[in-house]
């Protein structure tokens, strides 16, 4: 077990890294507005690790209802 805490924000990298792409793969889905854009923390361009969470399992979807598949 580490003892470093979990990441609140992330960098373009360490994002892509959380979601299983390359650098360039993730800022593509970026771009392309299919992943949201980071905030900016003074020069700073960092994605909220929670947002990238619910997307990645479905919680981020609003406005659905309950899906039944």
């Amino acid at each position: 077990m580490s003892n470093r805490p979990a990441p609140i924000l992330a960098d373009a990298k360490t994002a892509a890294q959380l979601l299983c792409m390359k650098p360039g793969e993730f800022l593509g889905l970026v771009e392309a507005g299919h992943l949201p854009r980071p905030c900016r923390v003074g020069d700073f361009e960092r994605w909220h690790v929670g947002d990238l969470e619910r997307i990645a399992t479905g919680a981020a979807i609003d406005g659905q209802g309950e899906i039944t598949w």
